[in-house]
């Protein structure tokens, strides 16, 4: 039987975008209601899994190791509920990458691996390369933050308000 997911970008969706590369664990810090968003998606079935671009790595910036440990971080903080972690190394100054969204690779292997019905999936993403990926592989999107209004075609404040709409839809 397929599966229903939903696809997390991760700065900016599950901890605060700083505006500059967050790989520090004492700088990673989760989004308001964050755990109560996650714990609720997957008490209503769903698999939650990261989809996060990660240039920093390309650029040498930071290490794997540190990168890691942020996602330590967040597990630990809700509660080991994500079922998966992926990330695109890459940076367009350093290196091209079908998996950097707005590529699709993350979400494609992601679907063959756990058997998803991308029918029945969401990506909740801040950029609209997230929401460009999720097209791309016929998952709905939703944009969070602070954008203009009408800037894509569904767009809530935050994961708390995603997660409300997205259950909104059973």
């Amino acid at each position: 039987m397929k599966q229903k997911a939903v696809f997390l970008d991760r700065d900016g969706v599950l901890n605060v975008e700083r505006g500059d590369y967050t790989y520090l664990p004492e700088d990673f810090i989760l989004e308001e209601k964050v755990p109560e968003a996650l714990a609720l998606l997957k008490e209503n079935g769903f698999l939650l899994i990261v989809v996060t671009n990660q240039g920093g790595l390309a650029k040498e910036l930071f290490t794997r190791a540190q990168m890691q440990a942020c996602h330590q971080k967040l597990q630990q903080n809700c509660r080991d509920i994500i079922d998966a972690i992926y990330y695109a190394p890459s940076h367009p100054a350093v290196s091209a990458s079908l998996a950097r969204k707005p590529g699709s690779l993350m979400l494609e292997k992601a679907i063959a691996k756990f058997n998803i019905d991308p029918s029945k999936s969401w990506m909740v993403g801040d950029q609209l390369r997230d929401m460009q990926a999720a097209g791309k592989v016929h998952v709905k999107g939703i944009l969070v933050g602070p954008h203009p209004p009408e800037t894509y075609l569904q767009q809530r404040t935050n994961l708390w308000d995603a997660t409300q709409l997205i259950l909104s839809h059973k």
